[in-house]
This record gives C-alpha cells, sequence and structure tokens, in this order.
C-alpha cells in the first residue's frame, strides 16, 4: 500500500479539509486490522509485564493560547508503550496538518499507571490545561476523573471500558456497541429477525450480550439462542447448532483467531455456516478472517477503511514507520480541540459543545459523544471476501436523531 508523496508542514487541501471537518453543526463529510482488538488490551488494566523505560520528561507542542493535557503511557513496557510513542505522533501530526491552530499540547507521561495519570493530570491543570485528552488505561481514567471534575474540566480519555465514561468524562475508542447496533440495524433491514449468537466468556463478551439483545428487542427481533464459550467451544456449539434452524443470522463476535475457531467448531457440530448469515464485529477486520472458507460472505460492521489508509499513508511519509490502529483516536481528539478553539469560543469545551448531536467527522468517520460519556459512531458495513472486506453499505454521512 503506497504513501502519498512527503508532505511538509503546509497540509494539502484535502488535509486542511479533513481537520477542519470537525466542525460542529453543519452537514459533516469526511482498515488495518484489529481495531477493538489493538484497544482492548489497554481497556481494563495496565501494560502487560517487563520493565517500563525511563519516565519521559513533559513536553509542550505548538504556540496556541488554548492549553489541551494529553496523558499517555510513553514509558509503559511492551506494546502499549509502543502505542502511546504512536498515538502522540499521530497527535503532533494533527497538530502540524491543522491551519494555524490556536492550541498548545501539553504532552505528559504516566507510566502506564493511575498515578502516572493522576500527576500528569495534576501537572496540566496547573500548567493552564483546559482539557484532558487521556489517558489510555480504563484503570487510569477515574485518577483523572477525580481531579478534573471538581473544576468542571472535561476528560476525552481513549478507554473501550464504557463503565469509566460518565458525568464529564467522554470516550474517544471504537465501542463494541456502535458495531453491534450497527450490524443487527442492518441485518433488520435485509429481513433477518431471528438471531443467535456465540461470544466469548469475558468482559467484551458481557457488552456484546447486553448491545445484541437490546440492539435486537429494538427492532422487534428474537434471540433463539444465546451462548458464551471459554475454553470448551464444543458444548455451546452443539447447543448453537441445534437451533440455527430457527435463526437467520448468527453472531460470532470475536477476534479473528478466534472467530474462525468457534466457526469451525459450529461446523463441527454438525451446523451449516453456509444456510445462515453471519455477523460481527470490527474485530473481523483480520486476515484469518478473510482467509476463512466458512465466513466468505460474513458482514461486520467497521470504520471505512479508506480514512485510515490515506491516513497511514501521510504517517509514514512523516514518521518513516507504520501507525497503531488507535493512533487515529489521538489525531482527531487534537484536531477537533483545535476546531472546537477556532470556532467555539468560550464554549468550546463545554458539555453541550461536545455532546452536539450532529456530531463530528475524523478520519473514521463521523462520531459523537453521548451525555453519559460514551459514544457513537458512523460505521461501514463490510463483506468477508478472500481479499480482505469489502464494503456492502458505505459509513452514514450524518446522524439521525
Amino acid at each position: 500500500m503506497e504513501g502519498p508523496h512527503h508532505r511538509n508542514s503546509s497540509p494539502s487541501g484535502a488535509t486542511r479539509r479533513t481537520a477542519l471537518g470537525l466542525l460542529v453543526g453543519a452537514p459533516l463529510l469526511t482498515a488495518c486490522s484489529g481495531i477493538q482488538q489493538s484497544l482492548s488490551q489497554f481497556s481494563n488494566g495496565g501494560p502487560e509485564g517487563g520493565p517500563a523505560g525511563p519516565q519521559q520528561q513533559p513536553q509542550a507542542v505548538g504556540t496556541g493560547q488554548v492549553k489541551i493535557g494529553l496523558i499517555l503511557p510513553l514509558s509503559a513496557s511492551g506494546n502499549a508503550g509502543l502505542a502511546a510513542q504512536s498515538m502522540r505522533n499521530a497527535a503532533e501530526m494533527a497538530l502540524a496538518e491543522f491551519q494555524n491552530p490556536n492550541i498548545q499540547l501539553l504532552i505528559k507521561d504516566d507510566g502506564g499507571s493511575p498515578q502516572g495519570a493522576s500527576q500528569g493530570a495534576q501537572q496540566a491543570l496547573s500548567e493552564g490545561a483546559e482539557i484532558i485528552l487521556g489517558p489510555l488505561f480504563a484503570g487510569s481514567v477515574p485518577a483523572v476523573a477525580q481531579l478534573t471534575r471538581p473544576r468542571g474540566t472535561s476528560v476525552i480519555a481513549f478507554s473501550t471500558d464504557s463503565s469509566v465514561a460518565g458525568r464529564g468524562v467522554y470516550l474517544l475508542s471504537f465501542l463494541p456497541e456502535s458495531d453491534i447496533n450497527r450490524i443487527v440495524d442492518y441485518s433488520a433491514g435485509i429481513g433477518k429477525r431471528s438471531f443467535a449468537a456465540m461470544v466469548p466468556d469475558n468482559a467484551y463478551g458481557n457488552v456484546v450480550e447486553a448491545a445484541f439483545k437490546q440492539a435486537v428487542g429494538r427492532k422487534n427481533g428474537r434471540v433463539v439462542a444465546f451462548e458464551k464459550y471459554g475454553a470448551d467451544r464444543a458444548t455451546p456449539a452443539r447447543t448453537v447448532a441445534q437451533s440455527l434452524g430457527q435463526a437467520d443470522a448468527l453472531l460470532l463476535a470475536d477476534d479473528g483467531e478466534s472467530v474462525v475457531a468457534t466457526a469451525d467448531a459450529l461446523t463441527a457440530a454438525g451446523a451449516n455456516l453456509h444456510n445462515i448469515q453471519l455477523l460481527g464485529t470490527g474485530l473481523w477486520d483480520n486476515p484469518r478472517v478473510f482467509a476463512s472458507p466458512v465466513l466468505q460472505g460474513g458482514l461486520y460492521a467497521a470504520p471505512d477503511p479508506a480514512g485510515f489508509r490515506s491516513f497511514a499513508g501521510r504517517y509514514r511519509a512523516k514518521y518513516g514507520g507504520e501507525p497503531v490502529r488507535t493512533a487515529t483516536l489521538a489525531y482527531d481528539a487534537v484536531a477537533l480541540m483545535a476546531a472546537l478553539a477556532r470556532t467555539q469560543g468560550a464554549q468550546r469545551f463545554a458539555p453541550e459543545t461536545l455532546t452536539n448531536p450532529s456530531g463530528f467527522a475524523g478520519i473514521d468517520g463521523l462520531f459523537r459523544f453521548r451525555s453519559d460519556g460514551t459514544n457513537e459512531r458512523g460505521l461501514a458495513v463490510m463483506k468477508v471476501a478472500s481479499g480482505g472486506g469489502t464494503a456492502v453499505a458505505g459509513s452514514p454521512k450524518s446522524f439521525g436523531a
């Protein structure tokens, strides 16, 4: 996948439109694999084992008057530290691509710990930060919120754990609920009424279960079978296989390798998966899924991959490496802050501004924050094919009421 020619600090018109597309109120127009998978490892804990690197010194980027705190686990061990470095690069890239932004990023390294996040937030607030972006780990979000809520300062965190969202704390991440709502709504729109599902018996599966049952009920559908699995897939697979004659759609919500194993278990239990519409989440955006004969034709909800491809090309040209999939979150957060600082005056980061129902347009399409701190995304519906996912329904250009 070739990137565009090297860009200097003066962005092209297309890039400027991407950043300025985050303006509020008007009709807002604007993958690589494993969106939620790459985030889920950061949802509920800290970095994986191994020594962390040396604490990185605070850094101020930009010369604008509006100060924005950015808290990332830059010195955390393993994948978390690598993701944080990529997200910082993306944040700085957004600043460079937005024309004359009136913001300054106050970048703090939390080391992947709640204590570090609290210290970073305290420093940023004392230096005049009007809003905090980050942290990445769910366990660190309450430590930051404890400092920001008494001040009435908002937080836009990157965790996928909806339980840490709430008053003044908004999540800019890829939440499983958005995937489930989109794929169930689309399925109902093409006539599917009876649903079965197999999901993992873990925190992700619990979120999927609640969202799935609500979404099916909202569409006046029925759930004819719902099973969770742990190490043993064979027993729940037999139960679901026996019920598939009553269903016209089957949700398999897990990452690529596990989805293939679950499909194989269902086939071994006697299910003919070619006779039912298979449904999935953004975790299906994975080479293992595309290579599976039994999953061909399955449908899943995910951002339109064109946005990430364009972003990744610019990132490669600037930094000489590949961005992590989560890097677009940092880019969009900073671009949004720059747009709001330019257009919204003293109310730029007020709750009513952040929760504008028209939403915002980012790298991965349309998104909006709900008053409970969760978000809703405008997702495409993709079909599994041997060469990768192909869009069967595009991302919406605006949100409904």
